[in-house]
């Protein structure tokens, strides 16, 4: 078998594909040579083109279980099939807990856990029908450490991660499922999480790499999930994060950072490598 990121003939479904991260993802599969239906519940303001292709749109709520399971087999339909789904769609605003009602933070939960599992069993009745199917799920940091002002996300978001490995399992091998887990991304909303341009590059700046991702290369990241470069990956969590977050204790201490004065060698070491 020839192993390509050329997914001509492919199709490709990306929930929430009309802007942000949703349509960075959509313009690399199209730019991949797939077949590409992006979904929300209204239509984008300018249609998701690249590589002077343009992706379907269908309109879609994600949180009515009807419309969804009747959904993927019409794209099935009107496509030729279906090969990749990638769970997309989600986000929340910044919420406090004890500040807020606690449906807010149940609809929350919804949408980025129970509506990406209501998709995935849909989707998966055409996925098992076509060679080399899988299913995307977009995690995010926030699933792995403390998520405060966030926290019902952060909690949707970890379950999202287990549920897929669990789903990889259960479903394998007809159907992969693996999850890109996103630190943060310039979008056109960055603003309202990172404030002006001097916010945004100060929060870039505590990235290893030195700046907040672009949706481009979290499509590149699915591209690669759904090509068969990835024919092995299943039940994987694939870290797209720049590095992650510098643990704050180092900035913190007197001592191991660049603006502390180093510390004699006979202090700090014992002659067997152990910290005294």
């Amino acid at each position: 078998m020839s192993l390509t990121l050329d997914l001509t003939g492919r199709v490709a479904v990306v929930t929430g594909g009309t802007r942000g991260v949703g349509a960075g993802i959509a313009r690399a599969f199209l730019q991949a040579g797939a077949e590409v239906v992006v979904c929300a519940r209204r239509p984008p303001d300018t249609p998701v083109t690249a590589a002077g292709r343009t992706a379907h749109f269908r309109p879609l709520d994600l949180r009515d279980p009807a419309a969804v399971r009747a959904f993927f087999p019409q794209v099935a339909a009107a496509h030729g099939g279906l090969d990749c789904l990638v769970n997309n769609a989600g986000g929340t605003p910044y919420r406090l807990l004890g500040r807020t009602a606690a449906e807010r933070h149940t609809r929350v939960v919804e949408l980025n856990l129970l509506a990406p599992l209501t998709a995935s069993l849909a989707a998966y009745e055409v996925l098992r029908d076509r060679p080399g199917g899988s299913v995307i799920m977009i995690g995010s940091v926030s699933g792995t450490r403390p998520s405060p002002g966030t926290a019902a996300y952060g909690a949707a978001k970890a379950g999202l991660d287990h549920l897929a490995r669990s789903m990889a399992v259960e479903w394998a091998p007809r159907v992969r499922v693996n999850t890109l887990v996103l630190g943060m991304v310039r979008t056109e909303l960055a603003a309202l999480h990172y404030g002006d341009e001097a916010g945004i590059a100060a929060v870039g700046a505590t990235v290893p790499l030195g700046r907040l991702a672009e949706p481009a290369e979290i499509g590149d990241a699915c591209v690669f999930l759904a090509s068969d470069r990835a024919a092995y990956l299943t039940g994987a969590s694939l870290l797209v994060h720049g590095g992650g977050e510098r643990p704050a204790f180092l900035d913190a201490a007197t001592v191991n950072h660049p603006a502390a004065p180093e510390v004699p060698e006979e202090i700090r070491h014992d002659g067997t490598g152990d910290l005294r």
